[in-house]
Formats: structure tokens, sequence, C-alpha cells
């Protein structure tokens, strides 16, 4: 059993919407995938199953395509598009990520089978806005990414260097999670209605929307981040994280405590490991752990807030460099 039993998917089969039909699939919707004769592109996609390449072999085509049903069908043809047309009949929704026109071009666009199944609902990814002036425009995961502005946000202090790119498909990935939110809102709203609706998917606006505070810095007051090793991208440069531990190995010491109890078991672990000489700092730890409460949100307006929290990242570097990064992660 699964949340969505008893929803049925046709999903158009793709690189830009693959995971929003395996979540889809996964969470127990009966997801066909149409390919094309001789199959998709992507079975194509390394890496292979022991390193030999073959059409039924790419670990990138199991991993998208778990849990769904397989059909071919040429939709270049009449033939393709009229059982294609039957098996969108019995369907909920129809999941397709071709580019701009392409749909309409065969006659299987929202418009024509929205007026033959009302309660259809679409779901089109489309690397720009299918009916804005970059329609047409050619798109890859990076540039996605870096037109959107994710990855202006990643990567090192010396903005000598370039961005980084984050792995993982992730323009995909973010275009996949807000067509599965937004076609889940559609069947909801069906309930209520009957009808079902197009659900469009930019994946450059939604990588835009995607960049924490990046974007909203520079819609309200034109502020722009900057690029912080192993943090979140700011204004203004925060204190480092990431650590060289006595064995050599790097670790990212995280969010340091929040709560009163936990400068406390800082303070202690200070003085197991017999370092409470080498942090001046540290006399903040156990006044912090002393106090009724601490709010994040006086952090750069009340000195003594700041201070807690700079004792407290400064003792997780300090402690970090004395032990392996194994007893670091340990406690």
């Amino acid at each position: 059993m699964g949340a969505l039993d008893g929803i049925r998917v046709v999903e158009v089969a793709s690189e830009r919407a693959a995971l929003a039909g395996k979540m889809l699939a996964d969470s127990g919707a009966e997801v066909w995938l149409v390919e094309p004769p001789g199959g998709h592109a992507t079975r194509c996609y390394g890496p292979f199953a022991d390193d030999e390449p073959g059409a039924e072999r790419s670990l990138w085509w199991w991993h998208y395509n778990t849990s769904k049903r397989g059909v071919t069908l040429d939709l270049e043809q009449p033939e393709g598009r009229e059982v294609f047309a039957e098996l969108v009949a019995s369907a909920d929704v129809l999941l397709e990520a071709e580019d701009p026109g392409v749909m309409t071009g065969w006659g299987l666009d929202y418009e024509t089978l929205g007026t033959r199944h009302p309660e259809l609902v679409v779901v089109s990814v489309t690397p720009f806005a299918a009916d804005g002036p970059r329609a047409g425009e050619v798109a890859t995961d990076l540039t996605l990414l870096a037109g959107g502005g994710p990855v202006w946000s990643c990567g090192y202090d010396d903005h000598s260097l370039p961005p980084v790119r984050g792995g993982g498909n992730q323009a995909q990935h973010t275009a996949s999670l807000f067509a599965i939110t937004s076609l889940l809102v559609a069947l909801l709203e069906r309930e209520q209605s009957g009808l079902g609706q197009h659900v469009a998917v930019d994946m450059h606006a939604a990588a835009n929307v995607t960049t924490e505070m990046a974007s909203y810095h520079w819609l309200v007051w034109q502020g722009t981040v900057q690029r912080l090793t192993g943090r979140h991208a700011a204004e203004r440069p925060t204190l480092p994280s990431q650590v060289c531990c006595a064995d050599g190995s790097y670790v990212t010491t995280g969010v340091p405590p929040r709560k009163p109890r936990e400068f406390g078991l800082l303070y202690e672990w200070i003085q197991e490991l017999g370092l409470v000489e080498e942090l001046p700092e540290a006399v903040f730890l156990e006044q912090a752990s002393h106090r009724e409460n601490l709010n994040l949100a006086l952090l750069g307006q009340d000195p003594e807030t700041q201070a807690y929290f700079g004792a407290a990242r400064e003792a997780l570097t300090l402690i970090a460099s004395k032990i392996s990064a194994y007893e670091f992660f340990e406690g």
C-alpha cells in the first residue's frame, strides 16, 4: 500500500522529469513509462552494471525508473499517438518534459487532451517558461543551475576560484520536486471541482527560488551574497566551519549550540579533553549554560550573545583540530 494507490500516471520518458515519475511510482502510483522504439536515450547513460554498456545495464536508468511499468510507442506516427491517447484516457496524470511545442505538434497537449478528458492533470516540465521569450533556448542541468542562481552560492571563500556546480542533476531534481508538489495539489483540487488542470514547471524559475537567501537579498535591497566554504552564502562572511582534524581529515563542525544545556555539554567536552586553558573563550560557554534562554535573532546586535556563539564555534574548531574525524563525530 502506498500514499498514491489508485492513481494512474502516464509518463513520457525524459531526463528532466525522471525523478518525478520515480517518486510517484515509489509512492504507490501506477506509472506507465512511454519510450520510443529502441528505448530512450537515457538507457545509454553510465555508469553500467559491471562496466559493460548496454540498454539494460544502465544504473542511471535503473535508478530513475524503479516501480514503473513500460510501454514502447512511436509518437512520431499516427498509430503510436492513437494508442497513447487511449492510454491517457484511463490516467489521472500525464507527466511530460518535451521541448515546448512538441506535444502540441503531436496533438497530445493539454488543450487537446484536456478537452477530451476534463479530469486529467497534465504536468509539463520545460527548461524555461513554454510561453516566454526564452522558450526555445537550449539548456542543460549546468546552465540552468548557473543561470538560475544556485551555482553563484556554491564554492569557496577564495573568490578568485570559480563557483562550483552541485552534483547529481540538481536542476532536474528541483524541477521534479516542484512538479510533484504541484500535481498533488492539483489532484486535491480535483476532488473538489472534478476538473484537472495544466501544471507548467519552469526549471530555470524553480532553480531561482531555490537559492536560500540569494534571490531575496537582491530583490529586496539589491544585496549580493558571497560564496563561503562549507557554509551558507551570505552578504557578510561568517566564521569558518571546516577544520582539519589531527588525522588530516576534514570535518564540518556544523551548527554550534543553541540552547543553554548544549553550551554546558560543550564546556564539559572541552574539560574532558583538557583544553580549557587553550580556549580563553571557554568562560563564555559556562556563562551561556546558565542563561534562561538564548536568542539567535540577537546575533550581530547583542555583543554578549555574539560572544557566546562565537565561543562555541571556536570550541568546536579547537576540539576538531585535536582529535580524529571519527572521534569528533562520535563525540
